[in-house]
């Protein structure tokens, strides 16, 4: 109950449900091998670095319990010794939502080809500031839905700009081939298999102001049939001011090439706070070639400690690692980000090691985005974390 239902579960991502003993017992036997494997329940993190509140992982006797129970005949327990059962809210992680953003029309996805990252640009109509203690992503259609993202957009922002709300939109591509919307507002939720929805603990939130938009980044991926998609997204809010606002930063690179049937590129990232705040959450991101990834902090003292390590990234499994006890990190402290690619024959997902791979939205192409969490003050704005307060003053004014 504890690491199972929550996608083995009616409506969620797995295609089949282990709420019941009735439905678990035919799946027993691969049961025994998901876990024996740790394929599932999926969790990647080195332990011996940081202890997650969200570590699915099994122990070494959960797996002797769960392996001796299947080579036994999986038999049913007591059912006076069985716990409580969990109870779900139907259709939502989070509860029933305040409000509930929804594509303004579905969106139709063809049987095959690329489709391109759709934006679309839904007005709040909000009046006043918003405090967010809760967001959940629901794609519409599970099997087409690669990812959600949803983003804020602050009143005056330049960003995608002249889009006309409610219609699907797709940026130009540059000289290269690439394109894409980019990161132009405040990551507010995303939706990815194994992303759980955002819960904040109390006294933090995220803020929509008043005026703002929500910015939707679809991403569709064509599995051979032709399909449609309506997805939302769905919002609790605190009527308090919080004593923490809560901010998505990035340590990222998108300037690189990796060589082909290179098995071990390195890429790196940075990024240096310029604001003390609070570390409370990690969301490596890669696509197929990705291998591992580190996140590392080099403290103004000088001192440094591996903060996460994920050895075996898995691109199937988009995971969020929260700090068991979050972490203050005093202004000046610097995070980088390692990541190692992989782009040989030997990797069974790599759509091609004869490419050389540059930074791009599709699957085939690669990203290099160490997200993480921070909480901080909310006298301050999230641009006093990200450049020095001249620089952010200068960047206004001009």
């Amino acid at each position: 109950q504890k690491n199972c239902p929550n996608c083995h579960r009616p409506g969620e991502a797995v295609p089949f449900s282990i709420v019941t003993y009735r439905e678990t017992r035919p799946w027993a036997k691969a049961m025994k091998q998901a876990i024996l494997t740790r394929k599932m329940p999926p969790w990647f993190a080195d332990p011996h670095y940081g202890k997650f509140s969200n570590d699915r992982s099994l122990s070494p006797a959960e797996i002797e319990t769960i392996a001796a129970w299947a080579d036994t005949g999986a038999k049913e327990g007591d059912p006076k010794d069985a716990p409580k059962p969990v109870e779900f809210t139907e259709g939502w992680g989070i509860g029933k939502p305040d409000w509930v953003v929804e594509m303004p029309a579905a969106f139709h996805i063809p049987a095959a080809g690329t489709v391109d990252y759709q934006y679309f640009v839904v007005p709040t109509g909000f009046h006043e500031d918003k405090y967010v203690r809760m967001a959940e992503a629901r794609p519409g259609n599970r099997a087409l839905v690669h990812h959600i993202i949803a983003f804020v957009r602050e009143p005056g922002s330049p960003w995608l700009k002249d889009v006309k709300p409610g219609v699907a939109f797709v940026p130009k591509r540059d000289g290269n081939g690439q394109g894409g919307g980019g990161f132009g507002g405040e990551f507010l939720v995303g939706y990815a298999p194994g992303l759980p929805p955002e819960t904040l603990e109390p006294g933090q939130a995220k803020l929509i102001k008043a005026g703002s938009d929500i910015i939707l980044q679809m991403h569709y991926t064509a599995n051979g049939k032709p399909g449609t998609d309506r997805s939302r997204i769905g919002f609790v809010f605190t009527n308090e001011p919080p004593k923490e606002r809560v901010f998505m930063l990035a340590a990222a690179n998108d300037k690189f090439a990796i060589p082909p049937q290179n098995p071990n590129y390195e890429v790196k990232s940075r990024f240096q706070l310029q604001a003390g705040a609070t570390l409370t959450q990690f969301l490596p991101h890669m696509h197929f070639r990705g291998k591992d990834f580190e996140y590392r902090a080099t403290y103004p003292d000088g001192t440094s400690e591996v903060l996460l390590r994920v050895p075996k990234y898995d691109f199937n499994w988009q995971l969020t690692y929260y700090l068991e006890t979050p972490k203050f990190l005093p202004k000046g402290t610097i995070i980088d980000c390692v990541a190692h690619y992989d782009n040989s024959p030997n990797n069974p997902y790599n759509p091609d090691p004869t490419k050389e791979v540059h930074q791009g939205e599709q699957t085939w192409d690669e990203m290099m985005i160490g997200f993480f969490e921070v909480a901080f003050d909310p006298k301050l704005s999230p641009m006093d974390l990200m450049r020095p307060p001249e620089a952010a003053r200068k960047t206004t004014t001009d």
